[in-house]
């Protein structure tokens, strides 16, 4: 993504999340801040669910991308107002 493009996005998201329409947030790492990779959460478009969650990692970081699923689905549903039936987040398979 070219430099301009990457903060017309991150403008986008910050409005979003200023505005509680979407949530974004960047995942970094405890021991050296390193950006690790992102989440997002934000209204379903069908009508099965309530909320999409997405979520990526970074090829460097590959290895936490099951482990980064498992906190991010126990944090949505402990933190978050959706019933744990309407909450869409593609699962992962655990290492």
């Amino acid at each position: 993504m070219a430099l301009e493009e990457n903060l017309a996005d991150l403008v986008m998201h910050a409005d979003h999340f200023a505005r509680g329409i979407g949530f974004t947030y960047t995942v970094r790492s405890r021991s050296d801040d390193d950006v690790i990779g992102c989440v997002y959460i934000y209204p379903s478009k069908d009508a099965e669910t309530d909320v999409q969650v997405t979520s990526w990692v970074r090829l460097s970081h590959a290895e936490l991308d099951a482990d980064l699923w498992q906190s991010v689905s126990q944090w949505v549903m402990d933190a978050w107002p959706f019933r744990h039936d309407r909450i869409d987040y593609a699962p992962r398979t655990p290492r």
